[in-house]
């Protein structure tokens, strides 16, 4: 028997793209690890992956900057501002019916299109994004997801070669995040929307379980942020990101479900 060892960069494009997709699903940094996939051939400054649930509800999936925490920033204002209504993303996916085969498409924008002043300066213009370039999934089960890839002013603008190259891996990155998001569902033991989190948070990342230890124990975020040692804005994104991996939208549902644990 002959052995011949294959180098990974011998191998297809492709190939190396699905390798790096496949060992990010499940991560806690699914969206930079998505970042650092496509980079070689679609350079981002940002990535964010957002999904719409069948009851209208918006689910933040992951978020990443190449520097600092930009997105994770922007997606906690995207949702506490309720810029989800003037997303064109999510407008649009809102207001597809439900496919009876899985649909793919592309969404391009510029910062200027951005109707909305106070969407359009909070996401695009405090974090210097001129573009963004999005995958839309529509699912035959209603669930539907946008990933999207931004690029600011340091960066050439999307080119149709960008566009056909992210049309041509669209069913692998797609495939990437709904089995992402399946096996995060799995892994927390959820079980529909009355799930309990108390086992999940014993698996968040140290800096949110610290802020959550603080706001059960009575402290509002600026004192959690002192107790921490930490601006108040950090405070608030370990907050959001505990919540989004909780999947509660506020801290009464988070008390609302570990009431229940403790009763059931």
């Amino acid at each position: 028997m002959r052995l011949t060892r294959l180098a990974r960069d011998a191998m297809a494009p492709r190939d190396g793209l699905a390798m790096d997709l496949m060992a990010a699903i499940g991560s806690d940094d699914f969206a930079d690890r998505l970042i650092g996939a496509v980079e070689p051939a679609l350079p981002a400054n940002h990535c964010t992956v957002f999904a719409l649930r069948n009851n209208g509800r918006v689910q933040v999936v992951s978020t990443a900057s190449v520097i600092g925490d930009a997105a994770a920033d922007t997606a906690q204002a995207y949702a506490r501002m309720g810029f989800d209504r003037q997303d064109s993303n999510m407008a649009w996916l809102a207001a597809r019916k439900a496919a009876r085969q899985t649909q793919y498409w592309l969404g391009h924008q510029f910062a200027e299109e951005v109707a909305n002043e106070q969407y359009r300066r909070v996401c695009y213009g405090e974090n210097g994004i001129r573009e963004r370039l999005s995958l839309l999934v529509l699912y035959p089960d209603g669930y539907r997801v946008a990933i999207s890839f931004y690029r600011n002013h340091s960066q050439a603008d999307f080119a149709e070669a960008d566009l056909a190259w992210l049309r041509g891996v669209s069913r692998l990155i797609a495939a990437a995040v709904r089995h992402h998001v399946q096996q995060c569902h799995r892994s927390s033991g959820a079980g529909g929307t009355a799930a309990l989190p108390e086992q999940r948070m014993a698996q968040l990342p140290r800096r949110e379980r610290e802020m959550l230890a603080h706001i059960l124990d009575g402290c509002t975020t600026r004192e959690a942020a002192e107790r921490m040692g930490v601006a108040q804005t950090t405070a608030l994104t370990y907050r959001y990101r505990a919540f989004a991996h909780l999947d509660v939208r506020n801290q009464r549902e988070l008390l609302s479900k570990l009431h229940l644990q403790a009763g059931g």
